[in-house]
């Protein structure tokens, strides 16, 4: 997001599996300057395979199994686009996607997985769970357990098919629910054909043994023609009865590659040796989702992480005109089999063994493969020369960088005496004063408010920080209880060539369109400009129905209202840091991209006064209010709603830049309980603070909360003048 160099060239990753996992973490100890890198994954973090049957069979927690993309992504000064390839056009150098416009690329590799659903068998979609994708199958188990433990029920399972992998699903899942109390459980495998195929014959008979003794059914050479609610039927008429089946037969390829002109094999993306789709130099693949032409292999991850450094490699030849490298295969590797229990056997070559201590080789292998994710390096901060100003070096002591969104506004203090400043207003059309949230205008019998604002880049994907950035702008006219009307866009694009350019541009005002479209403004112009990092900012205007909603109607008694819950800046800081929790991150984003509209038609009915939660945090803009108004509040800090994961980050003294010039401003107003950290958080595209009469706050949240807005009811405004109450 800041750089000196202008970014020429635009590579792009669809999927987060194993090999770009790794080439993301490659990228970051080493990137490559003046290419822009872009990771396209419907979810944030992307389970690790070898570790499913361990979880699945209780040894290990949810957690341990997610290679966390958007810390992996902002280790590797990447931009996480949360979103699902939907196609191709080759031709343009475009990825489609399904919600948001299409990313362009000058280079590309594909490392999607695959499937084990087995979609041609009816009522599978309704009432089956694939093993493959990871993720899905793994939330849709552990709620399975939870409700066979809480009522008591037979576990009956049933997998659709009976490779290895099935196996080790099927000891995994009686290991769990036997763990959980379940007595007797039922589980079948099934399969079109012979279990166990390909595999040695000493792995063979220690897996069947291990099959006999948990007391697990198989049945080969079946015809399954439904899943129902009931179970599996098959084409005899036989049931097998189960409340939960599993589609874990072979490896099938995603459909919307099929849709593709990609060169296919069975649906598998052909590539050559250097891992190059063989018809097409500017796209990779890797991966299960590939096909090695010159050297076929059977789907399994260990050759994804075999191809990372190959990948890694010639992505970066491409890039700068080196010599590429050949992928070389193994011809066979080591299977490290799990039991269901902590035992495993080895497979190689054609021999199995099963030996103590082998579970314990295999947690080792997979713990250290985990942990290049879990421990990256501390990102550098700017390095500081030998002789600097007296002063720099305590500047730059506690917040080396300048954090994105309202974080890296100035504070409050500075703000205010520029404000003091400012010459009276003379005119009879300026209807406000500064300091207000929107500037006033009568114009023409109607009152306009008037309102401002930007946002230093927080997130390297445009389209979603141009979304944030229309909330956050339209935040102030909707607090007057305006109706928003124009825009004005102002966009300050970091330096790269033309072509990055107008693809830029293009997701940005899609973003803010699309927002802007929603709120019934029409965007009606702007102006661009080059500089050193990305920012993006709104002039925007709005239409007062009735008299506009200013601080200073606060009355003792009024009950405070907020919309969203607190947090943005804290997690936006330990983001930036690579240390934040990508669910953490989703959520912020999520509640940062919801527009306030909604909650603005409701309040606006019965709010004496009333602003949006931005960039002082929530003590100043309550401080806000109760000096406009000249009174006092009191804050119960147990009812104040926090976004996930900021408690936590707090207590790891993880702050914005800005928190402490907040602290600074609001302290002197403050007394009773110690202040929490996050009640100065500065915070992008909050919600809306109301003081709402105490007789109408009940139907004021009742109302909001009926429309799905998190709001809470955090205090009341009291008669001690510029006193703020913790308690």
């Amino acid at each position: 997001m800041n750089t000196d160099l202008p970014v020429t060239r635009d590579l792009v990753l669809i999927g987060g599996g194993h090999a770009h996992a790794l080439m993301l973490r490659r990228w970051g100890m080493k990137p490559l300057p003046g290419v822009r890198l872009t990771v396209i994954d419907p979810n944030v973090k992307a389970p690790y395979t070898g570790m499913l049957p361990g979880h699945v069979a209780g040894h290990y927690a949810r957690d341990a199994l997610d290679i966390d993309l958007v810390r992996l992504a902002q280790f590797a000064g990447a931009r996480l686009v949360q979103d699902r390839a939907v196609g191709l056009d080759r031709a343009a150098r475009l990825v489609r996607l399904e919600r948001r416009p299409a990313i362009s690329y000058d280079h590309l590799s594909i490392d999607i997985g695959i499937s084990s659903a087995p979609m041609d068998i009816e009522g599978f979609a309704r009432h089956g769970i694939a093993a493959k994708p990871l993720g899905p199958f793994a939330e849709a188990w552990a709620r399975y357990v939870a409700s066979v433990v809480a009522s008591g029920q037979v576990p009956r399972v049933a997998l659709i098919g009976a490779g290895v992998g099935a196996v080790e699903l099927a000891l995994a899942m009686h290991h769990r629910v036997r763990a959980a109390g379940a007595a007797r459980p039922e589980i079948t495998l099934l399969d079109v054909s012979k279990g166990l195929q390909g595999t040695a014959p000493g792995t063979r008979r220690a897996l069947w043994e291990a099959l006999w003794q948990a007391g697990i059914k198989l049945r080969e050479d079946v015809d399954i023609t439904a899943v129902t609610a009931d179970g599996v039927t098959l084409s005899d008429g036989t049931l097998i009865a189960a409340s939960f089946v599993v589609g874990a037969a072979g490896a099938r390829p995603w459909d919307w590659l099929a849709k593709t002109d990609l060169p296919l094999k069975n649906g598998f993306v052909e590539v050559d040796e250097w891992l190059r789709v063989v018809d097409d130099p500017a796209i990779y693949a890797v991966g299960d989702c590939a096909h090695i032409r010159h050297a076929p292999r059977p789907k399994a991850g260990v050759y994804a992480v075999r191809a990372a450094p190959i990948l890694t490699h010639n992505l970066r030849a491409d890039l700068t005109g080196a010599q590429r490298r050949a992928f070389r295969p193994q011809a066979d590797f080591l299977k490290l089999v799990s039991l269901g229990g902590k035992r495993a056997l080895a497979d190689r070559g054609g021999v199995g063994l099963s030996l103590p201590g082998l579970w314990r080789w295999k947690d080792w292998i997979d713990q250290r493969f985990m942990d290049q994710f879990r421990d990256l390096p501390d990102m550098p901060g700017p390095v500081v020369p030998q002789d600097v100003a007296n002063g720099v070096r305590a500047e730059m002591s506690d917040h080396p960088v300048i954090c994105g969104g309202c974080g890296a506004k100035v504070g409050p203090g500075a703000l205010g005496e520029m404000i003091e400043g400012l010459a009276p207003v003379t005119r009879a059309d300026v209807l406000s004063t500064p300091g207000d949230d929107a500037g006033v205008l009568q114009i023409g019998g109607q009152t306009q408010v008037l309102s401002t604002d930007h946002l230093r880049a927080f997130t390297a994907d445009p389209w979603a920080m141009a979304r944030i950035t229309a909330v956050h702008a339209l935040g102030d006219v909707w607090a007057m209880g305006a109706e928003p009307q124009s825009a004005l866009v102002n966009v300050i694009l970091p330096r790269m060539a033309d072509r990055q350019q107008r693809h830029t541009l293009r997701e940005i005002m899609a973003g803010a369109g699309d927002v802007m479209a929603a709120a019934g403004a029409a965007i009606i112009g702007g102006h661009t400009t080059q500089g050193r990092e990305m920012t993006i900012g709104f002039t925007v205007t709005g239409l007062c129905r009735a008299a506009p909603i200013g601080l200073d109607g606060a009355r003792p008694g009024d009950r405070l209202i907020v919309t969203k819950p607190l947090g943005t800046g804290v997690i936006l800081a330990a983001a930036m840091a690579a240390k934040a929790d990508g669910d953490v991150v989703a959520g912020a984003m999520a509640s940062m991209e919801r527009p306030l509209a909604r909650d603005a038609e409701i309040l606006r009915a019965d709010a004496r006064a009333m602003t949006d939660v931005t960039g002082f945090g929530l003590a100043g803009h309550v401080l806000a209010i109760m000096n406009a108004s000249r009174c006092g509040a009191a804050i119960r800090l147990a009812d104040v709603p926090l976004l996930d994961g900021v408690e936590a980050l707090v207590a790891r003294r993880i702050a914005s830049s800005l928190q402490g010039a907040n602290a600074a401003h609001a302290l002197p107003y403050l007394e009773g309980l110690d202040a929490p950290g996050w009640l100065f958080d500065p915070q992008t595209a909050g919600g809306l603070l109301a003081a709402v009469p105490s007789e109408r706050a009940a139907a004021c949240l009742r109302g909001l909360r009926m429309a799905g807005i998190d709001a809470a009811e955090i205090g009341e405004v009291t008669e001690d003048t510029a006193r703020l109450n913790l308690c």
